[in-house]
C-alpha cells in the first residue's frame, strides 16, 4: 500500500498519530508531508497554495490511499492537483472548529469551518477521533447551515453523516526505563503525586487549576505536583501564579524533553487532574491512566465518553467556584480510596494500537479495494 498523509497544522497530537499510524502498518510505503502547527489562519488556508507548488512533483507520485487532516483544504488542493481527485480520502479530524473555544481577540473560526465543510465533502471518509467531536461537528455546522441566507442545499449532514465513522487516535506507552515510584497507596506518609499535563494555554484551564490547588492545601491535603507541558510566550498569568505559590510542592514545571523522561514522570504519578475547556480526546490524559494514574476529569468535552462517572466531577464553567469545590472534592475522596486500595486505574486498553489497528486497517483496506 502507498499513502499520501498530509497534515496542514502538525501540532504534537497530530504527530503522534502519524507515528502510531505508521507503527500499525510499517510495510506500506507512507510519504508525509506536514507544515508546523503556527499563524493557524494562515496554515489552514495556505497550505494547498504552498503543496502544489513547492510539493507538486510528492503529490502527483503514484498512491492508493491519501489520508488527510482536517487543516487540510482537501477541496482547494484536489482542484489544483487532478490527481489527488481519484485518490480514496479519509479525512481526519483532531478536533473541530465548531466547538473550539473562541479566545477574545483573536482569529475568528469561520474560515476554517468552512474548509472543514469543504473538506469533508471531497473525502470519501470522514473520521473522528472521538464521539464528542463528531457529535459537535455535526450540531455546529447544522447551527452554521441555518444561518446562511439562501442557496443551501438540503441533505448535506445527512450525506456527510453516512460516511463519518469514530476512530480514536491509539496510544502506546514504551516500555520505561527505571522503576514507578512506591505510590501513594503504599503508605499515608508518600503525599500525593498529582499530575497535570497540557499546553500552557488558555483552553487548558489555568485558572480553574490554580483555585482547585489553592482549595486542595487549605483543605489541608499533601501533595507534590508535576505540572509539565509546552509553554509559550502569551501563557496565561495563572501559571506563573502557580509556580511562585506552590513552589514547595512543585517536582517539575514545564516541558519535559524525550519521550522516556516524559513517561517517568507519568509513572512516577499518582493521579492525572484535568481542568480543560477544550478536550476532543485528551491523548496526554489517556496515556497518564495507561501508566498508572487515576484520572479526575470534568464531567464535559470527551471525557464523558472516555472515564466512568466515579473519576468524573460536576462540570459547571458559569459557577467556576462550584466547579473548583467539585474537584477538590472528588481528589480528595479518590485519595482516600487510594489508601485503602479501593479504587485504581481505568482499564483504557481499547485505545490501544492492538486494540485500534484492525479497525484502522479495515476502514482503510475498505476504500482501497
Amino acid at each position: 500500500m502507498r499513502v499520501l498523509l498530509l497534515s496542514a497544522y502538525h501540532a504534537q497530537s497530530h504527530a503522534h498519530w502519524v507515528r502510531m499510524l505508521e507503527h500499525m502498518f510499517p510495510t506500506w510505503q507512507w510519504q508525509v508531508l506536514t507544515l508546523p502547527a503556527r499563524h493557524f489562519s494562515w496554515r489552514v488556508r495556505g497550505n494547498p497554495l504552498y503543496w502544489s507548488e513547492a510539493e507538486r512533483a510528492t503529490l502527483e507520485c503514484d498512491y492508493d490511499l491519501l489520508i488527510v487532516t482536517s487543516m487540510v483544504d482537501l477541496a482547494t488542493l484536489k482542484g489544483l492537483i487532478p490527481s489527488l481527485a481519484v485518490l480514496p480520502t479519509v479525512y481526519y479530524f483532531h478536533e473541530n472548529q465548531f466547538a473550539y473555544p473562541v479566545q477574545e481577540g483573536r482569529h475568528s473560526l469561520l474560515e476554517a469551518q468552512m474548509v472543514s465543510l469543504y473538506g469533508a465533502m471531497a473525502a470519501d471518509s470522514v473520521v473522528f477521533n472521538s464521539r464528542y467531536n463528531q457529535d459537535t461537528f455535526f450540531d455546529g455546522l447544522g447551527a452554521l447551515l441555518a444561518r446562511l441566507p439562501d442557496y443551501v442545499p438540503a441533505g448535506i449532514l445527512s450525506t456527510l453523516r453516512a460516511k463519518s465513522t469514530v476512530l480514536p487516535v491509539p496510544i502506546k506507552p514504551e516500555e520505561p526505563c527505571g522503576q514507578p515510584s512506591a505510590g501513594y497507596s503504599a503508605s499515608s506518609e508518600t503525599p500525593l503525586r498529582l499530575l497535570w499535563i497540557g499546553r500552557f494555554e488558555y483552553d487548558k484551564g489555568a485558572e480553574g487549576l490554580l483555585s482547585t490547588l489553592r482549595g486542595l492545601r487549605e483543605g489541608g491535603a499533601r501533595f507534590e505536583l508535576a505540572l509539565i507541558g509546552q509553554q509559550f510566550r502569551d501563557s496565561p498569568q495563572a501559571f506563573d501564579t502557580i509556580a511562585d505559590e506552590f513552589s514547595s510542592e512543585l517536582v517539575q514545571f514545564g516541558f519535559v524533553e524525550g519521550r522516556k523522561n516524559y513517561q517517568q514522570w507519568l509513572i512516577a504519578a499518582d493521579m492525572v487532574l484535568s481542568t480543560a475547556i477544550h478536550e476532543f480526546q485528551g491523548l496526554a490524559i489517556l496515556e497518564a491512566v495507561a501508566l498508572g494514574c487515576v484520572p479526575v476529569v470534568p464531567d464535559r468535552l470527551a471525557y464523558a465518553e472516555l472515564y466512568a462517572e466515579v473519576f468524573r466531577y460536576h462540570s459547571s464553567p458559569q459557577e467556576p467556584a462550584r466547579e473548583v469545590q467539585a474537584a477538590v472534592s472528588l481528589v480528595e475522596e479518590l485519595a482516600a480510596l487510594m489508601l485503602e486500595g479501593q479504587v485504581r486505574p481505568p482499564d483504557v486498553s481499547i485505545y490501544s494500537v492492538e486494540a485500534l489497528q484492525p479497525r484502522y486497517e479495515s476502514l482503510f483496506t475498505e476504500l482501497t479495494g
